[in-house]
């Protein structure tokens, strides 16, 4: 996640990436086809993949797509070679930017990333370079406009799955959890027909950095855009504050 207005950095991104749909779902693909790859085609008894359908169902993956998604990936299991890369390196004014990736071709995304970074006035750095900067946290937001639940209750739902911290924002609620609880509280969540804008193990900044200037704003911009577009990146992360 990006910026302190975390629910409005997610509808930034939705419209975003609204834009580019066919670039979400091959992403999702990757993912659900690694997952089935790990933990077997069952979601009953693979938890990674729950989150995965979860996350594609949010993001407006119709069902069949889902599961004919699962069905290949369970086939075709022995074919299914990504590779999990993950870059880290500065933006202008040394922001600092995560990129993970899911590739079949490590050359080509490496190219490709440090095109982006390039382009954009930045550079890649070495491994853990910017990484100790973020906290690696399970992130759920709920817009309280589909949120009928009263807050105290919903807090005690989230904790009692064992989330790590609740807070209420003007238009919003966030429930941060470990890494390992993440999938845990989401399925309580999901069990109690709350409707989650976002859920996602992610990376968040533990500083933010303004930038100021006109020129710095557009090369960000410039290197999030190239980055977006990209079908080997599957998440980004920065600690810009937009």
């Amino acid at each position: 996640m990006s910026g302190h207005s975390k629910f409005a950095n997610i509808k930034h991104k939705k419209e975003r990436n609204d834009a580019a749909k066919g670039k979400i779902f091959t992403i999702l693909g990757r993912e659900l086809a690694v997952a089935v790859k790990e933990g077997g085609p069952d979601p009953a008894n693979n938890s990674r993949l729950r989150d995965i359908i979860a996350k594609a169902k949010a993001n407006n993956m119709p069902n069949d797509t889902i599961d004919r998604g699962i069905k290949k990936a369970a086939g075709d299991a022995g074919s299914v070679n990504y590779e999990t890369i993950t870059y880290e390196g500065y933006g202008p004014n040394g922001v600092a930017i995560i990129v993970d990736t899911l590739t079949d071709n490590k050359n080509r995304t490496a190219a490709n990333v440090r095109n982006a970074f390039t382009k954009g006035g930045g550079n890649v750095g070495t491994p853990g370079c910017v990484s100790f900067m973020f906290d690696r946290k399970g992130q759920i937001i709920i817009d309280k406009e589909e949120c009928e639940m009263d807050p105290d209750e919903l807090m005690m739902i989230s904790l009692e799955a064992g989330a790590e911290d609740f807070s209420e924002e003007e238009d919003s609620f966030e429930i941060i959890t470990g890494p390992e609880e993440f999938s845990a509280v989401r399925e309580a969540l999901e069990a109690a027909g709350i409707t989650m804008v976002e859920a996602d193990v992610t990376m968040i900044p533990q500083t933010w950095v303004e930038l100021t200037d006109e020129d710095s704003i557009k090369k960000m911009n410039r290197i999030m855009d190239l980055l977006d577009v990209e079908d080997d990146v599957q998440a980004t992360y920065h600690n810009w504050n937009e």
